[in-house]
């Protein structure tokens, strides 16, 4: 799956769906045609890990309902869905980061993760859950450069340490406080997808873009870098 005008490379047999297993989303971590000059080799520098950070896997294990915490619905009446909370501005102060969130979805053209086309927006996955969800995983994805408009909103994503603070206001206006608990670099024919999109687990933040080396015959990068991040 390719997000923008040769943004990434494809992942290998996977056709994006709403919401479902393997479903080719992350490829929208997309950087664009060419790699900005001056400060990428930060960006090529790293091998990916490959293997997921144990904060992680202990936020995406399934939590365990309560005991008593069936829903009883009554016949002939359907229950109520709760009202989504979206995400409508971030703001991370270690990459003196402001940028507005658009909620994105599948290009239903192409197929292909919904990237806003201006690369100092950053889209959030609809099909998954909002603000408001006791579970799952939130995700934010954006673009890490573009030869026609430099850097990307999340150029420095990667620069992003443990205990750095990220903020997300929803569309009741609330700002929900988030802590970074882990950075990963996968190889996109690597990166476990299930994981990341995913409704279950504990309630987190995650933040996608591109990384690794430029391949310039294919014009996209390598990697994706994964950041996330638990409520405080």
């Amino acid at each position: 799956m390719t997000i923008g005008q040769g943004a990434s490379r494809d992942l290998p047999g996977a056709r994006p769906r709403p919401w479902g297993r393997r479903s080719a989303l992350i490829a929208m971590a997309a950087g664009a045609a060419a790699v900005v000059t001056g400060g990428t080799a930060a960006i090529l520098a790293d091998p990916p890990t490959d293997a997921a950070a144990p904060e992680v896997l202990e936020l995406a294990s399934p939590t365990p309902a309560p005991a008593g915490s069936g829903v009883t619905v009554q016949v002939g009446t359907p229950p109520r869905a709760p009202m989504v909370i979206k995400p409508v501005r971030l703001r991370i102060p270690a990459m003196s980061l402001t940028a507005t969130i658009a909620a994105v979805g599948i290009d239903a053209r192409t197929g292909e993760f919904a990237v806003p086309p201006s690369v100092d927006r950053v889209g959030w996955y609809r099909f998954g859950p909002g603000l408001e969800a006791a579970a799952g995983s939130v995700v934010i994805a954006g673009h890490v450069d573009s030869a026609a408009q430099g850097k990307g909103a999340f150029y420095r994503l990667r620069s992003l340490g443990t205990g750095d603070r990220v903020t997300v206001t929803g569309s009741d206006g609330r700002d929900y406080a988030y802590r970074v608990v882990a950075r990963e670099e996968f190889r996109k024919t690597k990166i476990p997808l299930d994981r990341y999109f995913a409704r279950d687990g504990e309630p987190r933040l995650t933040l996608i873009t591109c990384g690794g080396p430029f391949d310039e015959q294919t014009r996209h990068y390598r990697d994706n870098i994964v950041v996330t991040a638990a409520p405080l």
